[in-house]
C-alpha cells in the first residue's frame, strides 16, 4: 500500500498569496486516492488495495478537471496517494498538470518501484515532496508488516534515489504494537538516511487495519508525549498524525506550535478524493459529500452540511465541546465516527450522510484528558 494511503505530510502551513482568500476554511491539503491498485499487501491497510482492485478510477481527462476545480479553490499541497501511485500510466501527466497549474505536488509511495530514473522523471514532472513507508528499522519486520519480502530494502533505496533527484522525502511509520518500542530506533535510522520529515501515524482501525491489536489509548498519550519530547534530539521535522492531541501535548511542553494550524484538519483544511471521484472528509471517515463527475469541488467545498459542521466548533459533543484545546485539536473525527461502532471497511462502500454509522461531532474516544470544564461539571453533578 502506498503510505497506507496516508495522507498528510509535514508542511509549514501558513496560506501563501496562492491560498490567500476571503474564506476562513480552504483546503491547505488535499489527498487522492489515485488508484486502488497496489504492489504490496499491508497488513494495515484501510482502503484495501490490491494488484487487481480497478475501481472505477478518474480518467485522465477527468484527473485534469479534478485539479482545475481544486485550483479555482486554493493552491493546496494536492497529495496522490494509492494504492500505489505510480501503478497509473499517466501519473506523470498529472503530476506535470497540477505543478503548471501552481499546486505543490506531493505523493505517497511504497517505494517499491522507485529508482534513480523515475525519482529523476518525477522531479521533471514537477514532484515537490514524496513521502515514502518505513515501519521498522528490521528490514524482516518491515517485510513482513507490508507482505512482500525484500520491500524494506526498496524503500531505503528510493529515499536515496529521492534525495539524489533533489526531491523533498518524508518517511511516514505507522505505530502498532509490534513496533511501539522500536520508534526512537526508527527516527534514527531516518535522519541518517537524510530524510527531512518524519510523520508518526496512529493507526485508525479500518479497512485489513481493523484485524490489528492497537495501542491503547493510555500508550497512544504516552508516544505522542514522548515523540514531541524527540523533537530537540533529532533534526528531523516531526510530526505525530491522526493524533490530534499533539496540539495540546506541544503546548504543554512549549513547544514551537507555529507550523501547524489544528490538530484534527478534516474539512477545515484538508479532504480526501477517492478514486472515483468522491470528496470526503479523511481517508478513514468514508462518508461520501459528494462526487466531482457531478457537482464542483467547489460546490462540494463550501456547501456540505458534514463540512459545515466540522466547521462549527459548537456542535462538538462530550469532552471535546467542553475543552480549553477544542480550537487548536478537535479530537480525531474519524475515531469519534467509527471507533465506538463495529470495525468496518471503512472504503468498501462509502456511506451517504444519510447512512452514517456513527457520530463524527462525538467526543474523540481515545483522548484520555480531562478538560478543566468537563472536570467542574463532573464535580457540581456530584454535588
Amino acid at each position: 500500500m502506498a503510505t497506507d494511503g496516508k495522507c498528510e505530510f509535514q508542511i509549514r502551513i501558513a496560506p501563501t498569496s496562492a491560498t490567500q482568500t476571503t474564506e476562513k476554511y480552504v483546503p491547505l491539503v488535499v489527498s487522492w486516492n489515485v488508484t486502488l491498485r497496489c504492489n504490496l499487501k499491508c497488513s494495515h491497510c484501510y482502503i484495501n488495495a490490491n494488484e487487481t482492485n480497478l475501481v472505477d478510477e478518474l480518467s485522465t481527462d477527468a484527473a485534469k478537471m479534478l485539479i482545475h476545480q481544486i485550483t479555482e479553490v486554493s493552491r493546496p499541497l494536492l497529495i496522490l496517494s494509492g494504492g500505489e501511485p505510480l501503478l497509473r500510466e499517466d501519473i506523470y501527466e498529472i503530476i506535470r498538470y497540477g505543478a503548471d497549474r501552481g499546486l505543490r505536488m506531493g505523493m505517497g509511495s511504497n517505494g517499491m518501484l522507485i529508482d534513480d530514473e523515475v525519482a529523476r522523471r518525477l522531479k521533471d514532472a514537477g514532484m515537490w515532496t514524496v513521502a515514502v513507508s518505513l515501519d521498522s528499522s528490521i528490514p524482516e519486520r518491515h517485510d513482513e508488516f507490508r507482505g512482500v519480502k525484500g520491500c524494506w530494502g526498496h524503500a531505503v533505496n528510493a529515499i536515496k534515489a529521492l534525495k539524489k533527484a533533489g526531491i523533498q522525502v518524508q518517511v511516514n511509520s505507522t505505530v502498532t504494537r509490534q513496533n511501539y518500542d522500536e520508534v526512537d530506533d526508527i527516527m534514527a535510522m531516518v535522519e541518517d538516511l537524510g530524510v527531512d520529515n518524519f510523520h508518526l501515524f496512529f493507526l485508525v482501525p479500518t479497512g485489513r487495519g481493523t484485524d490489528i491489536e492497537d495501542i491503547t489509548p493510555r500508550m497512544y498519550e504516552d508516544m505522542i508525549t514522548s515523540t514531541l519530547a524527540k523533537t530537540t534530539k533529532y533534526k528531523l521535522n516531526v510530526k505525530p498524525s491522526c493524533a490530534p492531541q499533539f496540539m495540546r501535548v506541544a503546548k504543554e511542553q512549549g513547544v514551537d506550535m507555529s507550523r501547524w494550524v489544528r490538530g484534527c484538519m478534516a474539512g477545515l483544511y484538508y479532504c480526501r478524493i477517492y478514486p472515483s471521484g468522491e470528496v470526503t472528509p479523511c481517508p478513514y471517515m468514508p462518508v461520501s459529500l459528494g462526487n466531482i463527475r457531478e457537482r464542483s469541488f467547489k460546490d462540494i467545498w463550501f456547501n456540505s452540511e458534514v463540512f459545515k459542521a466540522l466547521r462549527d466548533f459548537d456542535q462538538l459533543k462530550g469532552k471535546c465541546g467542553l475543552c480549553e484545546y477544542r480550537d487548536v485539536c478537535g479530537g480525531c473525527r474519524a475515531r469519534a465516527y467509527g471507533v465506538p461502532t463495529e470495525h468496518m471497511d471503512f472504503c468498501g462502500a462509502l456511506h451517504e450522510p444519510t447512512e452514517m454509522q456513527g457520530d463524527y461531532l462525538a467526543e474523540d474516544p481515545w483522548c484520555i484528558y480531562q478538560p478543566k470544564a468537563y472536570r467542574l461539571e463532573s464535580n457540581n453533578s456530584k454535588k
